[in-house]
């Protein structure tokens, strides 16, 4: 008997996917519901799952080939043994007459076996073998390695091995995420009419309510940290519910006002960036928010966001400030029509009440689509964001 390994549904709109890598290869052994195939699509990667348990009998399918949904990937036979899997128990072993072997053995038990981390750092790691695993914390679940765990190393920010000095020029082939990520931006580019317009705010009130009440504020919704994207993100709502074209879109000669605020928040992942949506913030509580954005980094980092968590924001929010950035341009998510930019955040001179005081003080920048919004009207919503930040009790009162 023979089980399918079929592409599943990819999620909205997506109708094809790439085969970055199989986990096993014919013959080999698997078991149900063990991840067999990974594959890439321009926003996620999906783990096909073994439907059954049994022998990996054909690949219809390899590295690298484009396959759409529904297509049929390989076969398993069911119920089948004798399989490879774990290196076979009678595989003749060191001879024990060799002592001073075991002091080595017991430096490097303390990492996971290569087999109880994710299928993506196990690939990762295979790929990289002057990376040493067993210099890298791991952050998943059980200590085991994750992908971003194994890129932070390759990167030089973990603990692992420093990648060996290769060739002057490499060319790679741009996965689906990021070859979208490039024809989405242009698109936008070459599509909205696009305008930004800035301002700047003195975060001293928001510093200052964040830090007399960040430890009760943890405390009480168990463990989750008071940050500044939550409040931006209410202020940002906040503006929207007043200046209305800003969460809209253009569909044909139409115009779509949104009445719902399905904030995207733009998170770098390991293989680029994306855009989580936090859905109905206008209903959460700045503890809900928060929640849901730690949570959304963590699966951006992990690789484990569904199309799902990336579809349908209505606006979104980015914060450049957090690698740095001082000022920037940031461009439109389509079909939405503005997207918010938060900066660094740092102290500078400015004048109050006629005297020159040090302040902390943030760029943030609204880039939107002319076509639809007009310069007065992303000025004001600029100004209602600044006006909250500057003064949070504005948005107990909506103002």
């Amino acid at each position: 008997m023979a089980g399918e390994i079929i592409v599943p549904t990819l999620g909205e709109s997506v109708s094809e996917a790439t085969i970055a890598k199989w986990f096993k290869q014919p013959g080999d052994a698997v078991k149900a519901d063990e991840p067999l195939v990974e594959l890439e699509t321009d926003k996620v990667t999906v783990e096909v799952n073994a439907p059954a348990s049994g022998v990996l009998k054909e690949q219809l399918a390899k590295d690298g080939a484009t396959v759409e949904t529904g297509a049929l990937l390989g076969r398993i036979d069911v119920g089948a043994t004798g399989g490879k899997s774990a290196p076979s128990a009678g595989k003749k072993e060191e001879p024990a007459a060799k002592p001073a072997a075991a002091p080595a053995k017991e430096t490097t038990s303390a990492a996971a076996p290569a087999s109880s981390n994710g299928p993506a750092a196990t690939k990762l790691l295979a790929e990289n073998p002057q990376v040493n695993a067993g210099a890298i914390s791991g952050t998943g679940k059980d200590g085991r390695l994750t992908k971003g765990d194994v890129l932070a190393a390759l990167s030089g920010d973990g603990m692992g091995s420093a990648p060996a000095a290769g060739p002057r020029e490499e060319r790679v082939k741009m996965t689906k995420l990021r070859a979208t990520i490039a024809r989405r931006l242009k698109e936008s580019q070459n599509t909205a009419a696009t305008l930004t317009t800035f301002n700047e705010v003195d975060m001293s009130a928001v510093m200052a309510l964040r830090s007399e009440y960040k430890d009760e504020f943890e405390k009480k919704h168990d463990g989750t940290r008071l940050g500044f994207m939550a409040i931006f993100i209410k202020a940002a709502v906040n503006a929207l519910k007043q200046i209305p074209a800003v969460n809209a879109e253009i569909a044909g000669d139409e115009i779509v006002y949104k009445n719902y605020y399905d904030i995207g928040v733009a998170v770098g992942g390991p293989n680029g960036l994306v855009v989580p949506v936090i859905r109905d913030c206008d209903k959460k509580s700045l503890a809900q928010i928060e929640a849901d954005i730690a949570a959304a980094a963590k699966r951006a980092r992990d690789g484990s966001l569904t199309m799902a968590d990336m579809t349908g924001g209505t606006f979104t929010v980015t914060n450049g400030g957090v690698y740095g950035s001082l000022l920037a341009t940031p461009i439109i998510n389509p079909p939405q029509v503005g997207i918010l930019g938060m900066h660094k955040i740092e102290e500078r001179p400015v004048v109050v009440k006629g005297e020159i005081v040090i302040r902390p003080m943030m760029y943030i920048a609204l880039s939107y689509d002319h076509r639809i919004i007009d310069g007065a009207e992303s000025v004001t919503f600029l100004v209602k964001v600044k006006q909250a930040i500057e003064d949070p009790r504005r948005l107990l009162l909506g103002l």
